[in-house]
This record gives C-alpha cells, structure tokens and sequence, in this order.
C-alpha cells in the first residue's frame, strides 16, 4: 500500500517537474524578456523573501481564512435547504426555478454587486464564495436526498423512526456521497472566486498580491502567485477533499474499497 501510494504521488508530481525543467532551461536559453516570464531562480528568490518578510504568510493567511468561512456558511445554510427540498416536493418545485437561475450567477458575477452591498473588504469575499459554494452544495444535497429510494424511507417510518432519526439515520447518510463531491466542486469554483475578488475588495490576500504585482511590473511575484494558488488547492484537494470523497462514497455509496 505505501509502495502504490509513493509510485502515485511520484507519478503524479513528474509533469510538474517535467515544466520546471523546460523552465530553467529554455527561459534563460532564448533570453526571454523577465516582464514577459521570470527566471525559475528569480521567481525563487521572491518565495524566500515573501516567507522572510512575513508578507506571502500573510496572504496565504488571508486568503485561506476567507475560503474557510465563506465555505462553512454555505455549508449551514445549503445543506438544510437541499434536504428540506428533496423531503418536500413542493418546496423543490417552487425553489427550483430560482436555484438554477442563481447557480449561474455564482462566484464571480457576484462581485461587483458584493463591494456594493458589503464595502471592500472581508465581508464582500465571504459573500462571493458563500455564493460559489451554497448554490453547488445545495443542488447535490437535493440530487442526493431524490436518490434514496422511496420504499427505503417508507422502511424507516415502519420501523418507528421519527424525524430526527429519519434525518440523521437515513436521509443525511444517503446524500452524503452526493453532498461530497458538491463540497468539492464547490470549493473549486470558490477558489476561482476568492482571487478574481481580492483583485478588486481588498488589500490583502494572494489574488491582491497578483493585483499590486502587475502594477510593479513584477513578474516574479505574479508566477511565484500563481504557483502558490495552484499548489494550495491541489494539497486542499489531494491530501483532504478527495480522501474525505473517498471515504465517504465507499461508506455510504455502497463501493467497496479495493
């Protein structure tokens, strides 16, 4: 198992390397303008000196404790209202229309109206991954709770089961595998959502540092960015959304595991 675990990470991080190979060599080899795309060592240095100076710490800090809250408010509040709509069909026909009218305005639409209503700041971004997550969440919560079948609740009733435990004991357990992967996709679309508004509602954060550092003409900063953000959310997706996916579906999704 660890020998599988170690050839799939290896695997997986060879493209990786693969660019940063091609980097540090055709860059300096063809003398490409640094304005246009740094030097590996270049975008390096400026990694050693955002850690030195506090100031990368500071942005990652940032921009992680946005998507956190942002993403647990979406959470409490898209869960219920996806159970409550696929228990009730008349509250699923009567939302519907107006969850799929919102679910394509999630994210970053939501910006310019977000620093209207919130000001520039912390409330304005929270908002946008709020909407990036509530809205995925809430349809796969839905979808999850229409998939349970009817004569498996029907079961539960029989057998003296109350609300709470119709809830907790059939309703949530079935959906979970559903509501995972909606957490997941969600969370991508909030990522995306969380740099495109610190470029415009704040003054602090990776997509602000990105902002600041095309004004400066610093490209090093730019690419060390992006490296950044990129690598961040293949760690929050490979080391703890994809596991927690795993997991679930071979719990609850009847898949064992191999």
């Amino acid at each position: 198992m660890m020998r599988r675990s170690i050839t799939s990470a290896l695997w997986f991080c060879a493209p990786f390397a693969v660019l940063l190979v091609l980097w540090a060599i055709l860059v300096p080899y063809f003398d490409v303008n640094p304005r246009l795309l740094p030097q590996l060592g270049a975008v390096v240095q400026a990694g050693i000196e955002g850690v030195q100076d506090g100031t990368l710490i500071q942005h990652i800090g940032a921009s992680l404790l946005r998507v956190a809250v942002g993403t647990v408010l979406g959470l409490l509040v898209a869960i219920p209202l996806g159970i409550a709509m696929g228990v009730s069909p008349v509250f699923s026909s009567f939302l519907t229309p107006p969850l799929r009218f919102f679910s394509v305005l999630a994210g970053i639409a939501w910006i310019p109206i977000a620093t209207l209503w919130f000001g520039y700041g912390f409330g304005a971004i929270t908002f946008v991954i709020f909407n990036a997550v509530f809205f995925i969440v809430t349809y796969n919560t839905l979808l999850g709770v229409s998939t349970i079948p009817l004569p498996v609740r029907n079961a539960a009733a029989s057998l003296g089961a109350g609300r709470w435990a119709m809830l907790t004991e059939v309703l949530l357990p079935g959906a979970l595998p559903h509501i995972v992967t909606g957490i997941r996709t969600g969370l991508g679309f909030a990522w995306r959502g969380l740099i495109a508004a610190e470029m415009i509602a704040t003054n602090v954060g990776l997509g602000y540092m990105l902002f600041v550092a095309r004004d400066f003409y610093k490209t090093e900063v730019i690419v060390l960015g992006m490296i950044v953000i990129g690598v961040l959310w293949l760690l929050l997706d490979r080391l703890l959304l994809a596991p927690v996916e795993r997991a679930t579906i071979e719990r609850w999704g009847m898949v064992q595991r191999a």
